[in-house]
């Protein structure tokens, strides 16, 4: 079961994963659009890997790791000193996340989500 997932963000995430399909060779899995039919998150399989992506402002790409008790977790990175950009809460989709960024302004996310 995997739980290391990449993220990265498109202006034209629609765009972007015809394009990743064509010259990569993914397959969709999961594509979630917003009421104009922008892609507000999508799943691409290659291999064994899966990747994250979605519309917003492109920046150096993110990790999203699966734990199992996000609350635990954030506090053991607050006590540690990340910068905590998004504190928990429970999405639409069933999972309980948090993102925060690393020393070095990587960002990461961890919640429960499993695609």
């Amino acid at each position: 079961m995997r739980t290391v997932y990449p993220l990265v963000r498109y202006r034209d995430a629609g765009k972007a994963v015809d394009w990743l399909v064509e010259a990569f060779g993914f397959q969709v899995h999961e594509l979630v659009t917003d009421p104009d039919g922008g892609v507000r998150h999508g799943e691409l399989i290659v291999g064994t890997g899966m990747i994250m992506t979605g519309t917003g402002e492109p920046g150096g790409p993110g990790i999203y790791v699966v734990v199992d008790d996000p609350d635990a977790h954030h506090a053991r990175a607050v006590a540690a000193g990340a910068e905590i950009t998004s504190e928990p809460d429970d999405k639409d989709y069933g999972s309980r996340d948090y993102a925060c960024k690393d020393p070095e302004g990587n960002d990461w996310y961890f919640g429960t989500y499993r695609p």
